[in-house]
């Protein structure tokens, strides 16, 4: 299975994927290690690499029968095709997970005073993600708000939905 997550900087993305992976023992890929690496390695331009290194190295973790988690903004319609195509192209079941933090307020007070765990890596400031490009979903697909959620409610939540998703196929 791949779970395809998305959503802004500060929403939560990160905390509940990690968690996700670590409970069903996944394959966890998260993007902005990925770009941070290529930075580090003085390969990065800002651009698609890091998205199209983390494609690969799902497709090949799909192909060994792993589940993999994938970790990106995923903000645009074509990244969201370009991660299910890497599913379809292997026959593979796949589900895609926006997170959201309907509160402003709290998304912003996340971003304020969140903390790298990235060696130099440099987060966004809200203004730069209220001024992200971030495309309206044209498609059904799993919503978890954790605006006032802890992450074990949040993780609860995406469960009940996982499971709901389930019983549907």
């Amino acid at each position: 299975m791949l779970y395809i997550f998305s959503g802004l900087p500060g929403t939560g993305k990160s905390t509940l994927s990690a968690a996700l992976a670590g409970e069903i023992r996944a394959t966890y890929l998260r993007v902005d290690v990925v770009e941070q690496a290529m930075r580090v390695a003085g390969t990065w331009v800002n651009g698609p690499a890091g998205y199209i290194v983390c494609y690969e190295i799902a497709s090949h973790n799909l192909r060994l029968g792993l589940d993999v988690i994938a970790d990106t903004v995923n903000p645009i319609h074509e990244t969201r095709r370009a991660w299910r195509d890497v599913a379809e192209s292997l026959g593979i079941p796949f589900v895609e997970i926006e997170v959201v933090c309907s509160d402003e307020r709290e998304h912003r007070y996340r971003i304020d005073t969140r903390l790298t765990d990235i060696p130099d890596f440099v987060l966004p400031t809200w203004d730069e993600v209220k001024t992200r490009q971030y495309d309206v979903w044209d498609r059904d697909h799993i919503i978890i708000d954790t605006a006032h959620q802890t992450v074990v409610e949040s993780l609860t939540t995406l469960r009940e939905k996982l499971d709901q998703e389930r019983r549907k196929v």
